[in-house]
């Protein structure tokens, strides 16, 4: 399985990114996906998640502002971020829930200034 996140950048405080995740082969068929952070100092966390049946969840911290979506023909995953804060800043991993060990990309870069 490879998964390619993209869609990071710098965004001031208060602004939206919406980051896409490619996934080969049937990986997002049939498997829960969620997206993954890691900011300087920190562990790596899973931020939403998303069931096979699109049930979601989210980390406390993104409630109201993350949205977690699958568009399943086109293998990718997303996730819409409003209200971005500076805390937000990490680097953003797609990977499956539970995740898999070597699918691990490289992540995209999320930078939200203050």
């Amino acid at each position: 399985v490879q998964l390619q996140a993209s869609g990071g950048g710098l965004v001031q405080a208060g602004g939206s990114l919406r980051l896409s995740c490619y996934a080969s082969g049937n990986a997002i068929s049939i498997n829960g996906m969620g997206w993954y952070r890691q900011a300087p100092g920190k562990e790596r966390e899973l931020v939403a998640a998303m069931t096979l049946g699109g049930r979601t969840t989210y980390q406390d911290s993104v409630k109201d502002r993350f949205t977690i979506s699958r568009d399943t023909p086109r293998k990718r995953l997303y996730l819409q971020m409003n209200s971005l804060k500076p805390e937000d800043t990490a680097v953003y991993y797609c990977n499956t829930d539970p995740p898999l060990p070597r699918a691990w990309g490289q992540g995209t870069q999320v930078t939200v200034s203050s």
